[in-house]
């Protein structure tokens, strides 16, 4: 289903199971919605209310953090494997070859059997960490002499690779760790429904006034509950960063 078809379906259904909770107190009684109440009630709800909008604003900024992040690393481990590989051209004997066919296949199995499996949070196999130490090894054997220039772009293609390895390590903790914990969504939830039968004890409103108020602050809560749950995991869901940068860099490096 689209995904803005499905948020739009949660705003809907939060705000009229919302409203219908409005209704049922404010028909039959079920409050104590009258005007003396509104002093303390108000307080109780800034506070109640305050403290849940610190906790969404800080998940929610988190997770963008985290998304934004993960965005980079990816690119970043994909320009450094491109630059290890252009370094290696002034090595000498097969060294060139070997590192380029392994920049190759290491790409290659980034976005053809790691990303699937970070977006559907299946176990990823070591074959991108075997082809990695392949790569190291093989810059490390190329014999370069007392050369000044090949032993400069060895040494380049090696800190390249050692870019290329700390940001394989950020990708493959940012899609194992992804994710907000069961306390943190307990007390999301669990602030939400607070926040929202709180405003049954406010009283002078008319009962239309008071289904909209009641509806519009669920609706716009479950929004924004909406969009933590989409950006649990950067690699699917709302956020879902593609492997375009690693496309990218197999089409340079074949």
């Amino acid at each position: 289903m689209n995904i803005y078809l499905t948020g739009l379906l949660w705003v809907a259904g939060a705000a009229a199971g919302g409203g219908v909770i409005g209704y049922l107190v404010r028909r039959f009684g079920w409050d104590e919605g009258r005007r003396d109440n509104n002093d303390a009630a108000g307080q109780v709800f800034t506070i109640v209310g305050g403290l849940h909008a610190v906790l969404v604003a800080f998940v929610l900024i988190s997770l963008f953090d985290t998304v934004s992040g993960a965005r980079q690393q990816a690119q970043q481990e994909a320009d450094s494997l491109v630059a290890a590989s252009w370094a290696a051209d002034s090595l000498p004997g097969d060294a060139k070859d070997q590192v380029h066919r392994l920049a190759a296949a290491y790409a290659d199995t980034v976005q053809r059997i790691e990303w699937p499996r970070m977006i559907d949070g299946g176990p990823i196999p070591n074959t991108g960490w075997n082809q990695l130490s392949q790569l190291r090894m093989a810059v490390a054997a190329a014999d370069v002499g007392d050369d000044t220039w090949m032993n400069d772009r060895k040494a380049e293609a090696s800190n390249q690779l050692w870019q290329v390895y700390q940001a394989r390590q950020s990708r493959l903790t940012t899609a194992g760790t992804s994710g907000v914990g069961g306390v943190v969504w307990f007390a999301l939830v669990f602030g939400t429904l607070i926040s929202v039968l709180l405003p049954n004890l406010f009283g002078g409103t008319r009962l239309a006034a008071h289904i909209v108020i009641v509806s519009t602050l669920a609706g716009t809560i479950t929004l924004l509950l909406f969009a933590i749950y989409q950006l649990q995991n950067p690699f699917s869901g709302g956020a879902r960063i593609p492997p375009d940068s690693f496309t990218s860099a197999l089409e340079r490096l074949v």
